[in-house]
């Protein structure tokens, strides 16, 4: 699989594998990746995700100290990615292909609008031959508005340009089996409790993530129908001797019927609130049927109109995600009634459903 059989790629790099223990680029190791990119990349569109930017930051601002305020890595960020973006294109020029640079915040791929822009500007991307390289924008993220790692962020993008393959090039094999002396499992088509318990969350000086956060990128893929490896990433040539040595670990996506949008409301990174319903709005929802007010007992959290939320039942167990025709204010005026009360309740025409089985996907 891989990249010779995908139409589109997306390779994840970590930031130990673009800067090495003194804060410098790794040329050589970069220069490898991208000879395998021509190799194997053919006619296909190919996307990076890269780390290293407050990396690349510190090294070239002299900064030694481990914990840095949110404001201030903010600004060493928007130093660092000059640096990430023009060591890139140096690189790709002598190769003669051409890059172009965007970085995103929650708010693209979390709002259904932004994030078809965003889709647009890949797609404009892949007209002009060009390879995206992507990144955060930690300039301007805050900690309660962030992927927290680009783990996360690369997985949300193969989902929104429809990739095939997400590769993630990290400093592990793949996830190991601990019960089997670090032996690395090969596929994983589902993620559940036995896969989850074999996270260790240790992370290098540089990264954000673990496995924990690669868990949650496969969550994504596998709901969207796009393969997913984890590979390493310390080696040269990573994708050649990945492909070589049959080293990593690949989850499987599941055969989805479900349409972009669909898939977009799925792989969701977060749910503006919850909303609690009874048994017998709970068998509606398994028959394909809308959510009405009348199944709904409790709501939590505070969300506006078109905002993903979790539909969970009476002993918190997840459902759907959807879109809300309402917000948490309305929801719970109405909550409990039926739906032909619902104008004379809030004083003006609205929709009958909460959600709409159109913008919802059951779990």
């Amino acid at each position: 699989m891989l990249i010779k059989n995908s139409k589109k790629v997306v390779i994840k790099l970590g930031s130990s594998t673009v800067v090495d223990g003194k804060g410098k680029f790794k040329k050589k190791w970069v220069t490898s990746l991208i000879k395998d990119i021509k190799k194997f990349r053919g006619r296909n569109d190919l996307v990076i995700v890269s780390s290293g930017a407050i990396a690349l930051g510190q090294n070239y601002l002299k900064i030694k100290k481990k914990r840095i305020k949110l404001e201030m890595n903010q600004a060493i960020a928007a130093v660092g990615q000059i640096h990430l973006a023009g060591e890139f294109q140096k690189l790709f020029d002598k190769h003669k292909i051409k890059t172009g640079q965007i970085l995103i915040s929650p708010d693209d791929t979390e709002q259904r609008r932004r994030a078809l822009n965003v889709r647009r500007t890949f797609d404009n991307l892949f007209k002009l031959k060009a390879i995206p390289i992507v990144n955060e924008n930690d300039t301007t993220a805050t900690a309660e508005i962030k992927y927290g790692d680009n783990d996360r962020l690369a997985a949300r993008v193969a989902q929104i340009i429809g990739a095939d393959t997400l590769i993630i090039l990290s400093d592990v094999d793949g996830l190991y089996d601990k019960s089997k002396s670090k032996t690395v499992i090969k596929t994983v088509s589902k993620i559940d409790s036995n896969i989850s318990a074999l996270i260790d969350n240790k992370k290098n000086s540089y990264g954000s993530g673990g496995i924990s956060t690669k868990l949650d990128a496969a969550k994504i893929c596998i709901n969207a129908g796009c393969h997913m490896f984890i590979g390493n990433g310390k080696k040269n040539s990573p994708i050649s001797n990945m492909m070589k040595n049959k080293i990593y670990t690949h989850f499987i996506p599941k055969i989805s019927s479900l349409d972009a949008r669909k898939k977009w409301i799925i792989s969701s990174l977060n749910s503006f609130g919850k909303i609690y319903i009874d048994k017998g709005a709970a068998e509606a929802l398994n028959e394909g049927k809308s959510l009405l007010p009348a199944g709904i007992v409790k709501v939590e959290g505070t969300f506006e109109k078109g905002e993903n939320v979790l539909v969970v039942d009476e002993n918190q167990k997840g459902l759907a995600r959807g879109l809300s025709s309402f917000t948490s204010y309305e929801i719970n005026k109405i909550k409990g009634k039926q739906s032909k009360e619902i104008e004379n309740i809030l004083g003006y025409l609205s929709k009958s459903e909460i959600i709409h089985k159109d913008d919802m996907v059951k779990l």
